[in-house]
């Protein structure tokens, strides 16, 4: 399998069973998809976030007219029957949409599916872990061991776009501006100043590129 990061800004998501998995998968989604759509005949006291829940039993001839009626961009298969599974992964892949079946994680034979990974990080940073639906365990165990190691992450991705931008009118030439930005990256003081808020970030990064290409008039 090879990772790739998905934009579903402006898209739906369609997701079919109420379960405990289809509702992670809702939660997960609802957060940046425009509409995710649950079909199930039941949904309990479970979390579904800002997902539109359909009270239908949904059965391998309705589909494709589910498929239509939502068109997704990924349609979730989470019930616990194969066969509707199977026509809704069916469906949507006649109609071009992905697909994650929660019943066949991790098996090959489907490599019209996508898994979707366990996410780590700090906005706009993210990493993601899979094992390629073999274990969540180790997928749940590493996330929050990269979530620990990697605390400021998203700060130091803003922090040093931010010192991009500014070494560009600076006079310095492309191979200088990306040891600057490395030095920063590198930088343990400004790792530190992003997690604690001990110190102001942007002084010491300025001090890391100072080390690495010598002074820089940040006026210009």
């Amino acid at each position: 399998m090879i990772p790739l990061l998905h934009d579903f800004h402006g898209a739906s998501v369609l997701v079919v069973g109420g379960g405990a998995v289809g509702a992670r998968k809702a939660r997960r989604f609802a957060a940046e998809a425009d509409r995710v759509v649950v079909v199930s005949p039941a949904f309990g006291d479970r979390e579904f976030g800002d997902a539109d829940r359909v009270r239908a039993a949904p059965d391998p001839d309705g589909a494709a007219d589910w498929v239509a009626r939502v068109d997704p961009a990924l349609v979730v298969a989470a019930t616990s029957d194969s066969d509707v599974n199977a026509a809704f992964a069916a469906a949507a892949r006649d109609a071009g949409a992905l697909v994650n079946r929660a019943d066949v994680a991790g098996d090959r034979d489907h490599s019209g599916d996508v898994v979707v990974p366990a996410t780590a990080g700090d906005p706009p940073v993210t990493i993601a872990v899979s094992t390629g639906g073999r274990s969540p365990a180790l997928s749940k165990h590493l996330r929050e061991r990269i979530d620990e190691e990697f605390a400021g992450a998203g700060g130091m991705a803003v922090l040093t776009g931010r010192i991009r931008d500014d070494l560009r009118s600076t006079g310095l030439s492309p191979a200088e501006r990306r040891d600057a930005v490395r030095a920063v990256v590198r930088s343990t003081p400004v790792w530190k100043a992003l997690r604690t808020g001990d110190a102001n970030p942007r002084v010491r990064a300025e001090a890391a590129v100072a080390r690495a290409v010598g002074d820089v008039d940040w006026s210009t």
